[in-house]
């Protein structure tokens, strides 16, 4: 592919996204700062500025602890230059928030939907945004995103259809981001779950001090999501991550780490194991029950037998635990840390989500975020003038 040359519009663009950054990580920073700190010259961090200034993003602030400053204007970001709508789609829940554009949440609501199709849950998903949208005294949304279970399709020609996602009637196939940005209306970004719930470790939770880690989300399904030199690796297809692909199908039943695999190893030494669930069956194994512990010490076989493989391919640096099984920290981690450590020459270092069931509504936030502020940018360079909302 042949390089176009920058042009000047080019270049202010770059400029313009170098500032506004250099101002989201150390607000309140005066002009002097930014050209100093920048390289930038005065003049033209000025007229950045007042682009900013112009397109909502920054506002004019003071820094009281410095005392008298002499007419030195400081700047900071705007959070409601826009505000954005997180939706995670599980078989049981459907989770929102809404958020402002540096992330913060300021309204969150779980709606059930268990038992409904895709095509239903799109209905309860504009419900719940209407909903969120009017309490949170928003006028309008600038973008959404979604997580998904399931592949989204990112092959070159695909059209992001999502494929093995069986736990909900209808969403295998379905077209997400076409039938949630109709119903919502506004842009849709959709993203697998646990891709989504890797960047809210990245951007919240565990994730924010290293550069390479997995996120290995146990519960109803088992998923990872991977995040190598400090970006989401999706893969040519949108599929890495999906390990359960990588299972022996005639060993399914001593691999799987899942609900349903677990409850049913279970049962063969508790009979009650299928009317406790996986919730019961650890409260059990806390109570000191020598049949509960062993399956809990049979779990964290399973959960060590999936992420070895990754450890050794990707040589991570963190693995951290999610899902409704793996936020069973206190009795896997050790049990998990032990058996990576016997395995593996450079062990990673195992931890339980710092952000628990909200881990996918974090990656939403800052998806939506970030694709709202690409929007208000593009407007600027590529459309008409973007006003000030």
């Amino acid at each position: 592919m042949i390089a176009r040359p920058a042009t000047s519009s080019t270049l202010r663009e770059i400029n313009l996204r170098t500032v506004f950054d250099m101002i989201r990580a150390q607000a309140p920073v005066s002009r002097a700062e930014i050209a100093r700190r920048s390289g930038i010259s005065k003049p033209t961090v000025s007229a950045l500025l007042q682009d900013l200034l112009d397109l909502g993003l920054v506002e004019e602030t003071v820094r009281d602890e410095l005392g008298p400053t002499y007419g030195a204007l400081f700047f900071a970001p705007r959070p409601q230059a826009a505000h954005v709508l997180a939706l995670d789609l599980g078989a049981r829940h459907l989770r929102g928030a809404v958020a402002d554009l540096e992330g913060h949440i300021l309204l969150r609501r779980d709606a059930p939907v268990e038992g409904l199709n895709a095509a239903q849950m799109v209905d309860v998903a504009r419900k719940l945004a209407e909903e969120l949208t009017t309490e949170a005294g928003l006028d309008r949304l600038a973008h959404a995103a979604v997580g998904v279970p399931g592949v989204v399709d990112r092959r070159e020609g695909g059209d992001g259809r999502i494929w093995q996602a069986l736990n909900i009637p209808g969403l295998d196939g379905f077209q997400a981001a076409e039938q949630f940005s109709r119903a919502l209306g506004v842009p849709v970004t959709v993203e697998n779950d646990i891709h989504l719930a890797a960047l809210g470790e990245q951007h919240r939770g565990c994730g924010r001090e290293v550069e390479s880690f997995c996120f290995l989300s146990v519960g109803t399904g088992t998923g990872a999501g991977l995040v190598l030199d400090g970006r989401l690796h999706r893969g040519f297809a949108g599929a890495a991550g999906e390990l359960d692909c990588a299972l022996d199908p005639d060993a399914v039943e001593e691999q799987d780490p899942c609900a349903d695999a677990l409850l049913a190893y279970a049962s063969r030494l508790l009979p009650e194991a299928l009317s406790l669930g996986t919730e019961g069956l650890f409260d059990l194994a806390r109570s000191g029950d020598e049949k509960a512990l062993a399956v809990v010490d049979e779990e964290a076989r399973r959960v060590a037998g999936y992420l070895a493989p990754v450890a050794a391919v990707a040589d991570v640096e963190l693995v951290v635990l999610g899902g409704g099984i793996g936020l069973n920290g206190d009795l896997l981690l050790g049990r998990v840390r032990e058996r990576l450590d016997a395995r593996l020459p450079y062990p990673p270092r195992v931890e339980v989500s710092a952000l628990g069931d909200a881990a996918v509504l974090a990656g939403a936030v800052s998806v939506a975020t970030r694709q709202a502020l690409e929007q208000i940018l593009s407007a600027r360079f590529d459309g008409p003038a973007h006003h000030r909302p």
